[in-house]
């Protein structure tokens, strides 16, 4: 390769000037080229992980399933560290029916898949009313966790913690106000806020419980014949 004497920035190309920048562009792209694929490989793995934590998916049967926490564990063997994840998953169809389950593996994937299979086994019913709320206040209690739900008007949203907005999404609900005091495990918290929804009843299976309509239940405190009737008519299971 020889330069111009008159304009330095002209380079003027020989075939042996070619043929050595082919050899080092050749040298160059193969080291990023492995180096590319090397990072777009770890990129998958961690895109893998992080995208499906709190990822929100519907498949087939309208089952909405929930990844609430994935948990990385190691143990020390001769020769290293092995690692394994536990990972928590809550399950619902959107209209009533939720439940929640924890599975273990090797990998991030399996025991996804596992929580997922275990949530599926253990769903319960919890009444709704109108479908966007609950019929009532309630208190529930795990370990430590303690968490209160509450009733709330339309419009009012969820109002919930990380865990326990993952349990109400599931569910169905639109309204609610949940408060959680004396701990921030999501295991203690989703167990203690499955504790309240299990104690839900509404005023259709009350009367029944008792022999009585729902209109006698709900003509109590005050209000008229005419009004309990049009609210028992409007309750729905």
């Amino acid at each position: 390769m020889t330069e111009n004497t008159e304009n330095p920035e002209i380079v003027i190309d020989t075939p042996e000037a070619t043929e050595e920048a082919g050899e080092q562009q050749g040298r160059r792209g193969r080291g990023r080229g492995g180096n590319r694929e090397g990072g777009e490989g770890r990129g998958r793995g961690r895109g893998g992980r992080d995208g499906n934590r709190g990822k929100r998916e519907e498949e087939d049967d309208g089952i909405i399933e929930k990844l609430v926490h994935i948990n990385r564990v190691s143990k020390t063997v001769k020769g290293g560290k092995r690692f394994g994840f536990a990972a928590l998953v809550v399950v619902g169809d959107g209209q009533g029916r939720v439940g929640f389950g924890h599975g273990k593996a090797r990998e991030v994937p399996e025991a996804i898949t596992k929580a997922t299979a275990s949530a599926r086994k253990k769903m319960i019913r919890v009444p709704l009313k109108e479908g966007r709320t609950l019929h009532h206040d309630g208190n529930g209690r795990f370990g430590a966790g303690k968490v209160t739900v509450r009733t709330a008007p339309p419009g009012t949203g969820i109002i919930a913690g990380g865990p326990m907005r993952a349990v109400f999404e599931s569910l169905g609900v639109a309204d609610v106000v949940t408060k959680s005091v004396g701990t921030s495990n999501p295991y203690n918290m989703i167990r203690a806020t499955f504790d309240a929804l299990s104690s839900q009843t509404s005023p259709k299976s009350v009367a029944q419980r008792r022999g009585k309509k729902v209109a006698d239940l709900l003509g109590r405190g005050g209000a008229s014949a005419a009004e309990a009737e049009a609210d028992a008519a409007a309750i729905a299971e």
